[in-house]
């Protein structure tokens, strides 16, 4: 049977495990990773899916900010990675981490959800769109089509502006 946990009761060494076989070794250079440089995970948004003792993915979520170009800022939170060991893909286990971390979005308040990913998969089970983030700027390179973002309870944001980490909340 799988459970959902706090990613935080799952060793550091555990998640590098899984992340290396799900993404490679050579993750770190993809523009998402520039995106979350230097910032802590939101462990309340964070999550294990766990089969007794053994890690079978997890979801990670980070503090953003969209510097609009007229000068405001908006605090967003980046989904991802969303991580799931290669041979237990395709058993639901991303979707029920997706699902438990909208949850606990909606639970916390947080109304901008962004990420980088596959607009089929994410549009159409969990609500992310391209809409609003046409305009954006990330850190290195990304497919336009690929920044998705999910804004709830009326939420919008600048339609032009750069992406980066939200360093007021480093090492919160």
């Amino acid at each position: 049977m799988i459970t959902l946990a706090p990613l935080d009761q799952v060793h550091p060494d555990a998640v590098e495990q899984l992340l290396d076989a799900a993404f490679g070794p050579d993750r770190h250079g993809r523009t998402a990773y520039r995106l979350r440089e230097g910032m802590a995970e939101i462990p309340a948004l964070s999550f294990a899916a766990l089969e007794e003792e053994t890690l079978l993915g997890s979801i990670q979520c980070w503090p953003v900010t969209l510097a609009g170009d007229g000068g405001a800022t908006d605090p967003l939170v980046l989904v991802g990675p969303v991580a799931v060991r290669p041979d237990r893909q395709r058993d639901g286990i991303g979707r029920m981490l997706m699902e438990r971390m909208i949850e606990a979005a909606t639970e916390t308040g947080e109304t901008a959800l962004v990420l980088i990913g596959d607009p089929e998969y994410y549009g159409r089970f969990f609500g992310f769109t391209a809409d609003a983030t046409a305009g954006w700027t990330l850190p290195g390179p990304f497919e336009p089509r690929r920044l998705l973002a999910r804004l709830t309870d009326g939420r919008t944001l600048a339609a032009r502006g750069a992406l980066g980490p939200r360093r007021a909340m480093a090492g919160a």
